[in-house]
């Protein structure tokens, strides 16, 4: 490659890492530990949204019976990424602890450093946030845990899939 190509190169690198900060607006917060009631299964990606549906619905039922509402947008928890067999926690934030039943369990999201970045989207098209939050992660030094939480907003029954608003967070050290 000729001199010029690399100044382009490394120009349009800058130029993109600019774009992708401003696109998702990426930021690191120190967290409090939050409640939560939560289920969490492994399953398949082809599996996930209903699983997903069956479990809000499950603890949306359960809080409805203790007269409690979630304190904040519903999330699901990813621990690994094999879309074949992938472990997720399921759950709502609550204002306070609340005993779980039967598959429905009491926890919490521990407190600590997070990073995140808010995607406008279809579901589809999450991986470039991802891979912007990495990116971002890696510039400023810091480590994932290696849990990834989404929690999401909206839903497609409510808005059109490019109107979706997930908030992503990765706990860093």
């Amino acid at each position: 490659m000729t001199y010029w190509c690399h100044v382009l190169a490394d120009i349009i690198k800058k130029k993109l890492k600019e774009a992708i900060k401003m696109d998702y607006q990426i930021t690191l917060k120190q967290q409090a530990s939050q409640p939560v009631l939560s289920i969490r299964k492994f399953t398949s990606i082809s599996q996930l949204s209903q699983e997903i549906g069956r479990a809000y619905g499950m603890i949306v039922t359960y809080m409805q019976e203790m007269g409690e509402q979630p304190k904040e947008a519903p999330f699901t928890a990813y621990y690994n990424m094999d879309m074949e067999n992938l472990d997720v926690e399921m759950g709502f934030p609550v204002s306070k602890p609340i005993a779980g039943r039967g598959e429905i369990k009491a926890g919490e999201i521990p407190e600590g450093k997070y990073v995140e970045g808010m995607y406008k989207g279809p579901y589809s098209g999450v991986a470039a946030a991802y891979e912007a939050i990495n990116a971002w992660v890696n510039e400023k030094g810091l480590t994932p845990t290696g849990i990834a939480y989404e929690y999401y907003f909206n839903t497609p029954g409510e808005v059109p899939d490019s109107e979706l608003l997930t908030k992503i967070m990765f706990p860093v050290k």
